[in-house]
């Protein structure tokens, strides 16, 4: 009964910890929201013509913003189909707004003033029965308020899910290589010439701003081919010259770096179509981004190789027992050889992803990458010793490391804090591998 317990806190503790930490944050994060949507803008249009009847005269001044402006429009038709008159629809400033109102004052009176909480507060609205007496004794409505979590706002937990994806994409590659018992410190920089590479290719050979999406295809899919080659590279230099992994990756992501400022002479490159953001910033499906979605995909398929698959067998194997796997007949360099290769693949799409989301490449795109990659690898489960990780764990930790920053932005915890923070959650994951490995199994064992 115990050992089964401590199983399923070792396999799914962290999940329990990303639900309390989305709660803290709902919690720290509830305040009153003032809508500007179109939902809020025909909430308010049923307001006004229930309160002044469908002969009512309006006048509706918002900002210049694009949220704001789609909210005055919505609500500029919602009126005019309930019979209401809509005098005029101002977007921009309160001297704009006050143009607006001195000509509706030759017009005959006003029923209504319809603002967003921002445009609410502009001083042209503070005395209007002196200022204008013609309109009347007109009032300012806006939309309703209501409390409600910014954290738990859905544009909000999208942006964590896109923002995270790059992350979560490599993070795949990172739990291959860290169950067969090695590190990759490569990927961060694979990222980076990966866009650099995918850019680059589109502006000089598929067309620059003009490129198709078969050529954009042809870049992406050739930029994504070398950071596997570097991979592999690196899996060769592993497996066959017995190199340590760590010297190794981190020889290659000088490499790697240096090859995408040389290629760039340090300049980002931007010459891309508009369509290229399709992959990065693209919502097709039920409005969820593509690139969480391909996410999702493929952590599905990861999952599948890793628990029903015999490579996946063979990877725990490796990474348990390396010379027990080679003794009973696992081809161990072949496992590991494909680990690494997998991993520069998953490094060389999250470049593309991530030139994508950017529209650009950059060779400092990627910094610190490795870091989070390896944190949310760690902080998910996985053992750095080899031989212990799931694909679900890594996805979790990856969430958890985006929860955390998202909820400090949100709570307004500078950054340098924000480092301290994380760099404490990442001690805090490897301290519990290590209770879990040597003390939880020592008391297991006793109490049996």
């Amino acid at each position: 009964m115990k050992s089964a317990l401590s199983r399923r806190l070792a396999d799914y503790g962290m999940v329990f910890v990303l639900l309390a930490l989305c709660a803290f944050f709902s919690f720290a994060t509830h305040t009153e929201q003032h809508p500007t949507g179109t939902d809020a803008a025909r909430q308010l249009a049923a307001s006004i013509t229930s309160q002044f009847g469908k002969s009512a005269r309006v006048l509706i001044a918002v900002p210049n913003q694009p949220d704001a402006a789609a909210f005055a429009d919505t609500l500029n038709a919602a009126l005019t189909n309930a019979g209401a008159t809509v005098v005029a629809t101002v977007k921009g400033e309160p001297k704009d707004a006050r143009a607006a109102l001195q000509a509706a004052a030759s017009a005959g009176k006003l029923d209504a003033i319809a603002c967003t909480q921002a445009s609410a507060g502009w001083l042209v609205f503070a005395d209007l029965a002196t200022d204008f007496p013609a309109l009347g004794t007109p009032r300012l409505v806006q939309p309703q308020t209501y409390r409600w979590p910014n954290f738990l706002k859905r544009d909000n937990l999208l942006n964590i899910a896109n923002q995270i994806a790059v992350i979560a994409i490599v993070a795949i590659g990172m739990t291959l290589v860290i169950v067969g018992g090695g590190i990759d410190l490569s990927v961060g920089s694979l990222i980076a010439l990966a866009a650099v590479l995918a850019t680059l290719f589109i502006r000089d050979f598929a067309g620059a701003q003009q490129a198709g999406a078969f050529g954009m295809i042809l870049a992406c899919g050739g930029a994504i081919l070398v950071a596997s080659l570097a991979g592999a590279a690196n899996g060769a230099l592993v497996t066959v010259f017995h190199l340590p992994p760590f010297i190794v990756t981190l020889a290659m992501m000088l490499v790697a770096s240096g090859a995408a400022y040389l290629l760039t002479h340090g300049q980002s490159v931007y010459q891309v179509p508009d369509s290229f953001v399709w992959l990065g910033r693209g919502a097709d499906f039920f409005s969820l981004p593509n690139a969480v979605l391909l996410m999702a995909l493929l952590y599905v398929a990861a999952h599948l190789v890793m628990s029903r698959t015999v490579l996946g067998r063979w990877l725990y194997a490796v990474g348990g027992n390396r010379q027990a796997a080679r003794y009973s007949g696992v081809p161990v360099r072949r496992v590991l050889f494909l680990t690494y290769v997998a991993s520069g693949l998953l490094a060389g799409l999250g470049g593309v992803v991530l030139a994508s989301q950017l529209k650009s490449g950059s060779p400092t795109f990627g910094q610190m990458y490795e870091l989070y990659v390896i944190a949310a690898v760690v902080v998910g489960g996985a053992s750095l010793n080899g031989g212990t990780g799931r694909m679900f764990g890594t996805l979790t930790g990856a969430f958890i490391i985006a929860v955390i920053q998202n909820g400090m932005n949100l709570t307004n915890v500078e950054s340098y804090t924000q480092k301290v923070v994380l760099g404490l959650v990442i001690l805090g994951a490897v301290l519990l591998d290590l209770l879990r490995q040597r003390g939880w199994r020592l008391r297991l064992a006793a109490s049996e």
